[in-house]
């Protein structure tokens, strides 16, 4: 087990990658159980294209939209950007737009991880490019009879990719188109893939060519910026919990989990009538809010005293 501190230490600071290699692995099965269960070609005039193009590239823009929506820094992003304290603290604008376009990079770049491997693998695979494509193709080289209408050829083409479907003297014919369009979808496939590792490539390394920081600053910096968010979020749990803790004592007279209770507090209708109903952020001052009803309600000021005491030992009849 000596070998695990080793590996720990290789794989810390590659978190990204990690993550992205989860999400294409998570792609490649999920496009895999997809084209089983779900895909079946119409194999009719008009409605291939549509199908096999749907099939291909609505699934990458959902996966898109997901990677948005699932980074953080999305929504860092976007949060509070029409705020009236977010434009007052915005002094240099270039710099700010500089910052947005960057961090918005590389979001999109994260986003792109699961649709373009989506593409890709759909493109290696072949069946959706042979059913939109295969009302496309020039038969004449194969053998079939041209004289035909082009609105019979489209027919008999768009049947291709469905074989019980395809007349038996045009059988040869339709394994060489299929054979064709898988040819091009492949080409098409692995040409994606290496534009999209050579572009990732040459990103990553002009950014490290324009990086302020040294090799092992950026190193620390990376690490720093982790431990900080880490650290952060514990605070924020137990500073929101402290707080929380303060207005819950007021409204009920003691705090979950307190041992020896001596006396509860009775709150009164108008105050369960306060603190319930639906509740949104409260703005008190410039520079404050209130969070919630009971929030709000525990800072309005006094309240009255109606306790209830509680006996020590319970009376027990004889």
């Amino acid at each position: 087990m000596a070998f695990l501190p080793k590996w720990l230490t290789f794989l810390k600071g590659k978190e990204v990658v990690i993550a992205n290699a989860i999400i294409a692995i998570l792609t490649i099965g999920g496009q895999q159980l997809f084209s089983f269960f779900t895909f079946s070609c119409p194999c009719h005039v008009g409605q291939n294209l549509i199908y096999g193009l749907a099939f291909l590239g609505v699934p990458a823009l959902i996966l898109l939209v997901v990677g948005y929506a699932l980074n953080n820094q999305t929504w860092r992003l976007v949060t509070g950007k029409r705020s009236p304290l977010r434009a007052e603290g915005t002094q240099n604008q270039l710099l700010q737009c500089k910052l947005t376009c960057f961090v918005l990079c590389s979001i999109t770049g994260r986003a792109l991880v699961a649709p373009v491997t989506w593409l890709a693998v759909t493109l290696i695979n072949g069946s959706y490019y042979v059913c939109a494509m295969s009302e496309y193709v020039s038969v004449y080289y194969y053998g079939a009879n041209p004289n035909i209408t082009a609105s019979e050829r489209k027919q008999i083409l768009a049947a291709f990719p469905c074989s019980q479907l395809v007349p038996p003297e045009l059988s040869r014919a339709r394994d060489e188109v299929i054979l064709l369009l898988r040819y091009q979808s492949q080409v098409a496939g692995w040409l994606l893939i290496a534009v999209v590792v050579i572009t990732v490539f040459l990103s990553y390394c002009l950014a490290s060519c324009f990086s302020p920081l040294s090799f092992l600053h950026f190193r620390y910096w990376t690490s720093y910026v982790h431990n900080e968010q880490e650290l952060f979020d514990e605070a924020t749990d137990q500073h929101s919990k402290l707080y929380a803790i303060q207005h819950i004592r007021k409204f009920f007279g003691f705090v979950p989990g307190s041992e020896n209770v001596g006396e509860i507090r009775i709150p009164s209708l108008r105050e369960w009538q306060a603190i319930s109903g639906l509740a949104f952020l409260k703005l008190v001052d410039e520079e404050h809010y209130d969070y919630s009803l009971l929030h709000d309600w525990a800072l309005k000021g006094s309240v009255d005293r109606k306790y209830l005491k509680l006996d020590e030992d319970p009376v027990t009849t004889t």
